[in-house]
């Protein structure tokens, strides 16, 4: 496996990868993003030659910052692929596809840093209003999807550290769904996920 050095991020309940399967994971997102750069493609993994943890089905994020700005972050919610397939995937998706960023250039690959955020199984969150999400989400550990009829929107729980309220953390996901942050209909569906995250230390 390629090795990445990584530093924890946002302590998290779980942790349920080892030093040595961060670094892997974090070795082939950035394997990956570079093969994508060059290639236009994911870096190709076999899976029947992973290891049992990375080979077992699990869905993740990939996030990339670029002199401590956002460079792309893209994913998937549901895990559909070997752990290290998707995470191969996610980052080079998020470095050629992320639709709010122009794709990751060669130059620029010695300035990224790389975060994988690995997802729990998304758990239904039934709630009776607003007031009641809010008394029931967690800020800084609790990720959210919100779908609302052709609209649908997620954030991480990083987006706490920027969004600390969960006032603000629920208007701004309307808001990325494209639904006015005063919209509340008895049609929402909500999912609430953790993530296990971890990053390459920033150079």
């Amino acid at each position: 496996m390629i090795a990445a050095r990584w530093s924890a991020t946002v302590p998290m309940p779980s942790t349920e990868y080892s030093s040595a399967e961060r670094q892997a994971l974090l070795g082939i997102a950035r394997a990956s993003m570079a093969h994508g750069v060059a290639a236009g493609r994911p870096l190709p993994l076999d899976a029947e030659q992973l290891p049992d943890k990375l080979a077992a089905h699990r869905a993740t994020f990939i996030t990339l910052t670029r002199d401590g700005e956002l460079r792309g972050c893209t994913g998937a919610l549901d895990a559909t692929r070997p752990l290290a397939v998707d995470v191969a995937e996610s980052a080079c998706r998020t470095a050629l596809r992320d639709p709010r960023f122009a794709p990751v250039r060669q130059a620029e690959l010695a300035r990224i840093v790389i975060e994988v955020s690995v997802l729990s199984p998304l758990v239904d969150l039934p709630v009776r209003d607003q007031r009641d999400l809010y008394a029931r989400l967690t800020p800084g550990v609790d990720g959210l999807v919100l779908r609302a009829g052709v609209h649908s929107a997620t954030f991480l729980p990083k987006v706490w550290e920027h969004l600390g309220t969960p006032e603000r953390f629920v208007g701004e996901l309307k808001r990325k769904a494209g639904l006015p942050q005063d919209f509340w209909s008895a049609a929402v569906r909500l999912y609430r996920y953790r993530t296990e995250s971890f990053a390459e230390a920033a150079t």
